[in-house]
């Protein structure tokens, strides 16, 4: 994995379009995030621009995540209770995978969840069949607290693991990090 990766997240903005829709070039990117498949990069750079000018809608927060000053992926933190939210995190173009970024992406969306927003809990699902994904919030702290639906991921029956950590628990472990 190497160093540690530190990320830093920021508002994404209409100019972000043409590096978002950049990485759905790939198709296995692309079905491994979910995108949508079979689609030009023009046609996803316009979907971009239209999500990127219009909002994600009430109650999810996306912010780009930034590494030596370029766009890396993004973190969400979805849902409306003002003291809990999902994580959501993704890591672009599939060339980036591997190399601890996720982890760096996931860990900032942590701390703004925190930090800047005050939640109290944080949750995040991971598909079993992605096995980088569940080490990922398993390597946060994040505790593992049941299932949940079934979904296949890149052709492999699966079903979602769910995770959570609460603001107490991420701060003893952040603090830890820190003094050690």
């Amino acid at each position: 994995m190497g160093r540690r990766h530190v990320v830093s997240l920021r508002q994404l903005s209409v100019a972000d379009a043409p590096v978002l829709a950049s990485w759905a070039a790939d198709d296995e990117f692309c079905e491994a995030a979910g995108w949508s498949r079979g689609l030009t990069v023009d046609q996803h750079e316009t979907r971009w621009r239209s999500r990127l000018s219009d909002g994600f809608g009430p109650g999810l927060l996306r912010l780009g995540a930034e590494l030596d000053g370029g766009l890396v992926g993004y973190v969400d933190l979805h849902g409306t209770d003002e003291h809990r939210r999902e994580l959501g995190y993704l890591v672009g173009g599939r060339e980036r995978w591997g190399r601890g970024l996720g982890a760096a992406v996931a860990r900032a969306g942590l701390e703004h969840a925190f930090l800047a927003l005050g939640l109290a809990e944080v949750w995040a699902e991971a598909v079993g069949a992605n096995p980088a994904s569940v080490r990922i919030l398993q390597g946060l702290g994040m505790n593992e607290t049941g299932t949940g639906e079934d979904h296949v991921y890149r052709g492999i029956p699966s079903h979602y693991r769910r995770f959570a950590i609460t603001a107490d628990r991420w701060r003893t472990l952040h603090h830890d990090k820190e003094t050690s």
